[in-house]
């Protein structure tokens, strides 16, 4: 539903009339809500397929569980890659490609392992279908059933194992740094775009070295990347820590995370990194030969973030507009709106093409900066607002006639509500500025929300209260005896999970020891809490 030509006049001219710029701002609201965006407040859930939809990155697939990625969504994605892939480079990794099946007996030779995923895979038995023989399509042929079933991949760890065993020989094979761009699948029974589907994308990096500390030192130096990612190119703040026991990945010797706050005040685990030990080393019997000339199990990690990345980011920033989107990942970060018709259009058109290649020749962040010129004569201009405004578009020119003989343009910043004149000599700057305030204002209002929801609780009582009504309710600080039965106990009672044990506190008064918020029993330090995606 676009806006009215009366509509799209008063926005254009809105600096200069601050009521109609506050009508303006109430329109694209009710246009917004019109396109079918449910409020935050009313339905955080609903808010959130229809910001993913109506923004259009992405769809649900004909296959339960499953979603298409469209373009707008997949250049996020882009974005992404491009920035965690030169960042794993930088630290020596390279990356390499694995099978999609692996042969079920592979899963079976690491125990924990398997069971902690043995409900989420996918089976193939038969290699081949025919004709059904009452005319009905086709069906699987009953004598193709495989020797060995095979399983198409949850994460890649055995597999990879396996070709590990040939390729490290000595010492001076290690360490191996490799990681990989594929996809998994994890059957899921309740599907949400990006968030948890049963196929999605993501890197996972899988290394291998003479000891243990070499190998702490990469899950570190992993996690490490992924704090700096996530801060300064999601715009999202996360505690790091340490997984306890009962959420560490299953085979691990223990886990590292970041964890994100989303706007309805859960947590999110938006990456992992993970110390295996030598448990699929001994599984696969993959040895090396040491200085001392002695064989040795080698030691190892693995580590990866996915698709739902963009979920996080999604649930951090957007609002009842639609997407809100870091200006490092955003696929467009100007859009130039021309306004005018008939023979005043094309001079607007030539402004706005010249505009265009002064700023792609600019360089923002290490890459040039993206720009989109909406010329679609047919819609109007309060439309084409809407439109680039619910897919997250960062800065927003608008040029008519009179702008272009005042030398000026107006430009509007998509979390701002406003628009300032800006010379049309001073384009670049401004926009360059405005994409540098973009970035560090949507860390600084999620950091905010994070401040604001974070609780330090001392007694049980205390503990329930804080999650006595369904939904999120921030990260409580609290102790813990350290015991898989309180933290059971706690969150059977709360639903409630321990999300890290933070490497730094968030309050130095959270490295005191004291008593456990459950048991009463010791307690060396506090941990997070939180409902959690």
């Amino acid at each position: 539903m676009g806006a009215t030509d009366e509509t799209s006049a008063s926005m254009h001219d809105s600096l200069h009339a601050p009521a109609r710029f506050n009508r303006t701002c109430q329109n694209l609201r009710t246009m917004a809500k019109d396109l079918g965006v449910t409020s935050r407040e009313d339905n955080y859930a609903e808010w959130y397929n229809d910001v993913v939809k109506k923004a259009d990155l992405a769809d649900n697939s004909v296959v339960r569980g499953c979603m298409v990625i469209k373009p707008h969504g997949y250049a996020v994605w882009e974005h992404m890659q491009q920035a965690l892939d030169r960042m794993f480079k930088e630290t020596g990794h390279v990356n390499a490609y694995f099978p999609l099946l692996i042969p079920k007996s592979f899963l079976s030779k690491e125990a924990e392992h398997v069971d902690g995923f043995a409900k989420e895979c996918a089976v193939v038995t038969h290699h081949r279908l025919m004709n059904d023989p009452n005319g009905k399509g086709v069906v699987v042929d009953p004598e193709a059933r495989l020797e060995e079933e095979l399983i198409i991949r949850p994460t890649s760890e055995t597999i990879i194992w396996h070709s590990y065993k040939n390729w490290i020989q000595s010492y001076r094979d290690l360490p191996l740094l490799i990681n990989q761009w594929a996809n998994v699948m994890r059957w899921e029974l309740r599907p949400r775009l990006f968030l948890r589907t049963a196929e999605f994308l993501w890197q996972e990096g899988h290394t291998a070295h003479a000891t243990y500390d070499e190998a702490e030192q990469e899950t570190l130096t992993i996690l490490g990347i992924y704090k700096r990612f996530a801060e300064e190119w999601m715009c999202v703040p996360v505690v790091d820590g340490i997984k306890s026991e009962g959420e560490k990945f299953a085979g691990a010797d223990h886990t590292y995370t970041i964890e994100a706050m989303t706007q309805d005040l859960r947590a999110i685990q938006a990456g992992t990194s993970h110390h295996l030990g030598q448990n699929f080393a001994k599984a696969f019997d993959v040895t090396f030969q040491s200085t001392e000339g002695k064989p040795e199990y080698v030691y190892a990690t693995s580590w990866g973030v996915s698709t739902r990345l963009i979920g996080t980011m999604i649930m951090a920033h957007s609002d009842d507009k639609g997407l809100v989107c870091p200006p490092k990942l955003a696929p467009i970060q100007v859009v130039i709106v021309p306004i005018g018709r008939g023979d005043e259009r094309a001079a607007v058109l030539e402004a706005s093409d010249k505009m265009a290649a002064d700023l792609r020749a600019t360089n923002w962040a290490g890459a040039p900066i993206r720009v989109k010129i909406d010329d679609r004569e047919k819609e109007s201009p309060g439309f084409k607002f809407n439109h680039w405004e619910m897919r997250g578009v960062c800065l927003r020119i608008e040029i008519g006639p009179r702008d272009l003989a005042e030398n000026k343009c107006l430009l509007a910043n998509r979390v701002a509500d406003e628009k300032q004149e800006v010379s049309l000599h001073q384009v670049v700057n401004q926009v360059v500025a405005g994409l540098d305030g973009f970035q560090s204002t949507l860390y600084n209002r999620a950091l905010e929300l994070r401040n604001a929801n974070t609780k330090r609780v001392d007694t049980w009582d205390e503990f329930k209260a804080v999650f006595a009504n369904e939904g999120g309710a921030g990260f409580v600080v609290a102790h813990w005896d350290g015991t898989q039965q309180t933290e059971d106990a706690i969150s059977e009672a709360t639903k409630a999970t321990i999300r890290c044990i933070p490497l730094v506190a968030l309050d130095p008064k959270d490295e005191e020891p004291g008593v456990c918020v459950y048991s009463g029993k010791p307690s060396n330090k506090r941990v997070i809490f939180a409902r959690a995606y």
